[in-house]
């Protein structure tokens, strides 16, 4: 992508992008799958975005409805390829011209670079934590949950079934008069209170001992119109119980081959809840550190910059309730209504800008610079089990300056702590720290 930029007299910044037409057709192969995300319709295996549009959703030219979405996926590399920072997202000017698969797609962006503000002071900061407390009993809980993925069934003495016990049955089940291969069986372990089928099978073992056989039906909620109710004879074989193995040497060294023995599981278990804790106080501590330093912050916040981050709140959370199957009306009811929402919304809003532009005056301050493992830390912070493949996305996206930022937010924050006053509860606070050393 060719980018020129132009500053203009109100200091915003006029950017004139020409795509390449490979990247035109990457921005149509990517809008094709947002389209569809968007309509909650998905892809298959060997299928294609476009043939699944027009079978789904009766669309036969996908390139002509997911036009914007191809333009808004270039906006991005346009602002990242000059180095800049924008207060919020700019949208493309596009003057007519529409972007077409096979052609070069010029556009036109008005970036407002991201403000600099003051604070009222830069000494360091003090905050009040908890002690730090790690739980044993946690350890235990989690020893138990190892052995309980181990557990099997075994016979016991024949009682009435209820609604959390076990039993091997025997299953002969008929649907529209042909067997019924996947619920057939000639016997299997049934735990009780799992929902594992409809609860119309269920009841009805329900007093079924040993050696008791019992015809019944029961409806499949979901199933095809005409489908039918379920017919079977169930056979109780045997009653069951669980049985968790113990916690031995031979145990670990038979079941878990990478562990020597006991101790050394439960000090797995130990040293790996121990890093997790660890890490979630100190992600507490950094918190407090960058609200404390927030209280220091001047200016003015342009409504522009509130509602962009108002906007990218809100999908956020409409996402993460899609994901959970949580209807958006639903939740917004539970807090409150829409005003209390909206109102908790702008709240958050302002923290989180207000801390990011805190951290940007201290990074500025400090005279701080970024590297390359400042860079892979903040990946480390988005996802520490594969930090190389978030880096690879967010600049392959054309969010480099998205992950730029965040990254010297994160080691702002970081020397913002490293040199704080930190007083633990029920503890006397410690002298007053002098005057911090630049960063180097």
């Amino acid at each position: 992508m060719k980018v020129t930029e132009k500053k203009l007299p109100d200091g915003r910044y006029e950017l004139t992008a020409v795509a390449a037409t490979a990247e035109v057709a990457q921005a149509f192969n990517v809008a094709h799958y947002s389209f569809l995300a968007n309509m909650g319709v998905q892809v298959g295996p060997g299928q294609t975005p476009e043939k699944v549009a027009e079978e789904e959703l009766g669309i036969v030219n996908l390139d002509m409805v997911s036009q914007q979405l191809a333009v808004d996926y270039l906006v991005p590399f346009a602002v990242d390829k000059r180095n800049l920072c924008p207060a919020y997202p700019p949208k493309p000017i596009l003057e007519g011209n529409m972007i077409k698969r096979g052609e070069t797609f010029e556009f036109k962006l008005r970036v407002t670079p991201k403000p600099e503000y003051e604070l009222t002071s830069y000494d360091p900061v003090t905050i009040t934590v908890p002690a730090f407390k790690f739980d044993e009993a946690q350890v235990d809980q989690q020893v138990r949950q190892v052995l309980e993925s181990y557990a099997t069934y075994v016979r016991c003495d024949p009682h009435p079934l209820g609604e959390n016990d076990a039993a091997r049955i025997k299953v002969e089940a008929v649907q529209g008069g042909q067997p019924h291969k996947y619920l057939s069986t000639e016997g299997r372990t049934y735990i009780m209170g799992m929902s594992l089928l409809p609860e119309g099978f269920e009841k009805n073992l329900i007093g079924m001992t040993e050696g008791d056989t019992k015809t019944f039906s029961f409806d499949v909620p979901g199933a095809e119109e005409g489908a039918g109710p379920i017919e079977c004879t169930v056979t109780v074989l045997e009653c069951q119980c669980k049985e968790v193995p113990e916690l031995t040497d031979e145990w670990v060294t038979k079941n878990i081959p990478m562990v020597r023995d006991a101790a050394a599981l439960r000090g797995s278990i130990r040293e790996s809840l121990l890093a997790e804790q660890q890490a979630q106080y100190r992600e507490m501590q950094l918190s407090l550190a960058a609200d404390e330093l927030g209280s220091r912050f001047t200016g003015k916040i342009d409504d522009e910059v509130y509602e962009a981050m108002r906007e990218t709140l809100m999908q956020n959370v409409k996402g993460s309730l899609a994901q959970q199957g949580v209807q958006f009306d639903e939740f917004v009811a539970m807090q409150g209504g829409i005003q209390q929402f909206s109102m908790m919304l702008m709240v958050q809003a302002r923290q989180m800008l207000v801390q990011g532009y805190s951290l940007d005056a201290l990074f500025r301050h400090e005279n701080m610079d970024l590297t390359d493992e400042d860079i892979l830390a903040a990946c480390r912070a988005m996802n520490p089990a594969d930090p190389t493949t978030v880096r690879r996305q967010m600049e392959g996206n054309g969010q480099g300056f998205v992950l730029r930022e965040t990254a010297g937010r994160l080691k702002a924050n970081r020397w913002l702590l490293e040199h704080a006053n930190v007083v633990i509860e029920g503890q006397q606070p410690a002298p007053a720290a002098e005057e911090a050393p630049k960063a180097e």
